[in-house]
């Protein structure tokens, strides 16, 4: 690596070092600062390696790619981490499932969400939002979805919170957006997946007066998004995956925003996991809990926060969000990697 720039938004009053201007740990338990500098290198190489696949045509391997530089980068990292939330390959490949020790056995004792399928690109072209992911949170910290269910998510940032339900219809959610915003509803941005279970609620939404953004490569860049002061976007609707939810609710966590899900079976689902929290609001904290949350995010593709990979003779540049709950800092790293050889 040959050089980094970092764009540093406290909101806390802790000292800070002159060179990098890291926020002070102040000494307790779980994970800090600095173990979130050791993390971003870990997605930043997990998305160098699926960005070589941008534009080739073949989905699958760029999340293959990006799994295996994962797995590589993240077993030196100074944690005793289990992974929670993890991605299984049946190729043979290196994999970070769920129940794996990761880390170098020194350190905090971890719970460990990685994403690596939010780097997926389509075989018929780029996809924005395309971003690989690691959430740190304290050990049991970590909300365990039941597999293969869907989760139903209503993401919004601080200022809106406390005005939408997920139980509301989208029109009532959207005029009280709209609120707080001292606008109408034509002027509030909603991200939805792009996806087919989505039609109905891409056509509520329009019909309610809102702007739909269409995301393609992953909604936990989404649902950041709709929490961040700098995004175009107010809110994030829609229904994807489970792990997802609980990667979006450790950023949100760090950066102020709230979430909301809804387990949504299909059938009848027997196991206790999933009767328990069927009926349930699932909040932020119901997802993550605990005083010392990281989240790490890197752009393969561009989206509103984050560029993509960016390829040139002699260098490869990225640029990630490294995010800390205690003490509460977000970080945008722009790197830039010099060529080997």
């Amino acid at each position: 690596m040959r050089s980094q720039q970092w764009d540093i938004r406290a909101r806390s009053g802790r000292a800070r070092s002159p060179e990098l201007g890291p926020i002070l740990s102040d000494g307790t338990d779980g994970p800090d600062h600095t173990l979130a500098l050791e993390l971003v290198r870990v997605t930043e190489a997990a998305a160098i390696a699926a960005g070589r696949w941008v534009g080739h045509g073949d989905d699958d391997a760029g999340g293959a790619a990006a799994l295996a530089a994962m797995h590589e980068y993240i077993l030196p990292v100074p944690m005793r981490g289990v992974v929670v939330l993890g991605s299984q390959r049946t190729d043979g490949a290196p994999a970070l499932s769920k129940g794996a020790v990761i880390g170098d056995g020194t350190g905090p004792a971890c719970d460990v969400g990685v994403s690596v399928g939010e780097a997926a690109l389509s075989t018929a072209r780029d996809v924005p939002h395309a971003i690989t992911a690691i959430a740190v949170a304290e050990r049991g910290a970590m909300y365990d979805p039941p597999p293969a269910v869907p989760m139903q998510k209503l993401v919004v940032g601080a200022d809106h919170a406390d005005v939408v339900d997920i139980h509301r219809p989208v029109a009532e959610n959207l005029r009280a957006i709209a609120a707080v915003k001292g606008c109408t509803p034509s002027d509030v941005t909603v991200a939805v997946l792009n996806r087919p279970r989505h039609r109905d609620l891409v056509r509520d939404i329009r019909e309610a007066g809102a702007r739909v953004h269409l995301v393609e490569g992953g909604e936990v860049a989404g649902a950041v998004a709709a929490a961040h002061p700098d995004s175009p976007i107010d809110v994030l609707l829609g229904t994807g995956g489970g792990e997802e939810g609980v990667l979006a609710a450790a950023a949100l966590t760090c950066i102020g925003g709230s979430l909301q899900a809804l387990l949504r079976p299909e059938g009848a689902d027997r196991r206790e996991s999933v009767r328990r929290d069927a009926d349930r609001v699932l909040r932020t904290e119901d997802l993550v809990r605990g005083g010392r949350i990281l989240f790490c995010a890197t752009g393969v593709t561009s989206n509103e926060l984050l560029r993509g990979v960016g390829h040139y003779p002699d260098r490869t540049t990225t640029e990630s969000t490294v995010m800390c709950s205690t003490p509460g800092i977000v970080r945008s790293v722009r790197s830039e990697h010099q060529a080997v050889g």
